[in-house]
Parts: structure tokens; C-alpha cells; sequence
């Protein structure tokens, strides 16, 4: 019970510390002082030590022996390498959701999309926040669909370590009223059964995603900087 209780407490501080850095709160360089982290979490330093340490194998913290671990991020290749993955994983993904998608979860979609339209034209503040949070769920909605747990984990990984970078893109009107209107196209596609047309939509809609992010192919075939 001991044991299943640490690992549990070092799996809910690697969650903690992986969402911080994905999400940009923490920055390239810093460094995560175990004694810190601890205070910071209401926790010992060995479910932090430990925490870092996976966080390490995932490329997040660089562990530097007799100095500490920093924080390595995200980089620009790195986010171009997610799009291009991404980007033939999500058509895999809608074709599939063409096969499994239920009434009850076309009509998610299509709440979705209204609400999206509803608050990319809101004349108060915040709709930005909102119009990104309702893209993530078009998706996660469509990885459900595709009923393989494994791809829906797959994509939901790569959803959060794009975050920041997604943020700003949805953020944008222009960008958000295109990828609205791409979310609409892929939708109605579906609904066609049309599951090859799905396909080709979904990876073109990420593929203009990364363009607005200024990503090109020499990001993804360049060097790691």
C-alpha cells in the first residue's frame, strides 16, 4: 500500500512539474531546485527527485550531475516535428472517427463549432481562452471517435506539448475563423461518410496550423537547436 501511495504521489508531481513546463510557466533554463519543487508541492524531495528524473527521459530536464536539473523545453524543431506527426496521425484519427463517430458525438461537434462562431465574434474580452479551449475539444472529441486508445493517447500527448504554440495560433481571429471553418469541412465530411475526405482535411488543417506558426519543413528537417 506504501509503495502504491509513492508511486502515486510521483506520478501526480511529474503531472504537475510536465504541465507547468509544457505550458510555459516554466522556462528554458530554469531550474527546478528538488527542495523548492517540494515546498512548492507539499512534498518530500524523493517523489521530486524522482519526477525529474522522468521528466529527463522525456527530454523536458536536463539533469546535469554536481549541478541540478534544468528545464530544456520545448523547441522550435521539436513543435514542427509534433505538426508533421500530428498532422498524419489526425487524418488516421478522423477516418476512424468516420467508421466509430456517434450520433451523440456529431452533435457534440456541431455544439462545438456554434459555441466556437459564438465567442470568436463576442465583443467582450476573454473569447480567446474560449475559442482555444473549444478547438482542443473538437479534437479530443474526434480521438474518442476513433475508438483506439491508443492513438487518442497518442494525439492527447501531442496536444499538450503544443500548447503554448496552439494557444497562439488559435488565438489569432484570422487563424481562428480558418480553422473554424476547417472544423466545419472536416464535420460535414464525416457526416458524408466520406472518411478519405476526412482524412485529407484533418492533416491539411494541421499542416496550415504549423504554416501560421511560421513552421516550415527546414524546421522539421534542420538541426536541434
Amino acid at each position: 500500500m506504501e509503495e502504491y501511495q509513492d508511486r502515486s504521489l510521483r506520478g501526480r508531481v511529474f503531472q504537475r512539474l510536465r504541465e507547468d513546463i509544457l505550458s510555459g510557466a516554466y522556462q528554458e533554463g530554469d531550474e527546478l531546485r528538488e527542495i523548492t519543487v517540494g515546498e512548492e508541492l507539499g512534498v518530500s524531495r524523493t517523489p521530486v527527485r524522482e519526477a525529474l528524473r522522468q521528466l529527463e527521459l522525456e527530454g523536458l530536464v536536463a539533469i546535469i550531475p554536481n549541478k541540478g536539473a534544468y528545464v530544456t523545453g520545448i523547441s522550435r524543431k521539436d513543435v514542427a516535428d509534433i505538426y508533421k506527426i500530428r498532422s498524419m496521425l489526425e487524418g488516421m484519427c478522423t477516418k476512424w472517427a468516420t467508421e466509430h463517430i456517434t450520433e451523440k458525438q456529431i452533435e457534440e461537434l456541431e455544439e462545438v463549432l456554434l459555441l466556437s462562431e459564438f465567442h470568436l465574434h463576442k465583443k467582450s474580452g476573454g473569447q480567446t481562452e474560449q475559442v482555444t479551449e473549444l478547438d482542443g475539444k473538437f479534437h479530443k472529441i474526434l480521438y474518442e471517435a476513433s475508438n483506439s486508445r491508443i492513438l487518442e493517447h497518442v494525439l492527447s500527448d501531442f496536444h499538450k506539448y503544443v500548447q503554448a504554440a496552439r494557444a497562439m495560433s488559435v488565438g489569432e481571429k484570422n487563424r481562428a475563423e480558418k480553422s473554424i471553418q476547417e472544423h466545419r469541412e472536416i464535420l460535414e465530411a464525416i457526416k458524408e461518410h466520406d472518411g478519405d475526405l476526412a482524412e485529407k482535411l484533418a492533416n491539411r488543417h494541421i499542416l496550415n496550423a504549423m504554416e501560421n506558426l511560421h513552421l516550415t519543413e527546414k524546421d522539421v528537417d534542420g538541426p536541434r537547436k
